[in-house]
Formats: structure tokens, sequence, C-alpha cells
């Protein structure tokens, strides 16, 4: 894929997208392809997380260990927070069809937050609203089992 094939699919993901494109060409440029083999895995629970996925081509099974699964497909971010901060991985992705993905290395992410201070502030108010969006709905949900 070209760097722009790789900046138009950055612009399908909605939390990339608030980046803006001289960031995305940055990440694009940045970034590195990998492709995974069917029934390998990208990363197991545990692991050290140090950076997020985007599926450029087929599919993986994120399993949560709690029985919990979904499947990614193209366009898809995996492993966002790893894009912000150390932490190790919740869950384990296999690929379920041979693969590929464009890895997005958090130091590479925070250097281009850091040269765009604006894409940063667009970044840290989606992550706010999501967060007070969460904590609505948990406050809802208790507020339901209370009855």
């Amino acid at each position: 894929m070209s760097i722009e094939d790789d900046v138009a699919l950055l612009e399908r993901v909605p939390t990339l997208r608030l980046l803006g494109t001289t960031a995305l060409r940055m990440l694009a440029i940045g970034s590195e392809q990998r492709d995974i083999v069917r029934g390998d895995l990208l990363f197991n629970a545990g692991d050290e997380a140090d950076a997020g996925f985007i599926v450029q081509r087929g599919a993986f099974r994120i399993d949560d260990g709690s029985g919990a699964e979904i499947v990614a497909g193209p366009g898809a971010l995996i492993g966002e927070l790893a894009l912000v901060v150390a932490m190790q991985r919740p869950s384990t992705a296999l690929a379920i069809e041979h693969s590929s993905v464009i890895r997005i290395a958090r130091s590479l992410f925070q250097r281009v937050l850091e040269s765009d201070p604006v894409a940063a502030r667009r970044l840290r108010d989606e992550f706010a609203s999501r967060t007070s969006q969460i904590a609505s709905d948990i406050l809802m949900a208790g507020a339901k089992l209370s009855i």
C-alpha cells in the first residue's frame, strides 16, 4: 500500500480522524505494516502493550477471557489505549484469516501529538467525552439495579 492508501485507511478510524491529515500522514510514514497468518496471535492477554494496530485486511478475534468475543475487521483500531498509556494487553487477538495490520508505536503517536497540540486537544476532548458517557451509563445502570 502507498502512504496515501495508509492515510485513507487511518482516516476511516473515528479516533484517528480527529487528528487531521497532517498528523495522519506522519503516522502513516512512521508506522510499520505486519502480515499475520491465519491462526497466529497478534498479541496475548498480559503482554506489554506499546502500540495500537489498524486492520488493513483480514480479521481478528478479540477475546478478553470472559467469554465475550468480538471480530475486528478492516478499518478497526485494536489496542487504542496502548497508544496513549503504558499497560498490559487486557485481551488476546488471533488472526481468523490471513491478515495485515498497520502497527503504530506509542512513541510515534506521542511524538505526533507533541508536534500538533491542536490535534492533541481534539483527542483529549474525545476521550473526556467518552469517559463522561461511560460514567453516566454506569450511574444509570446502578440506578436501575437498585430499584
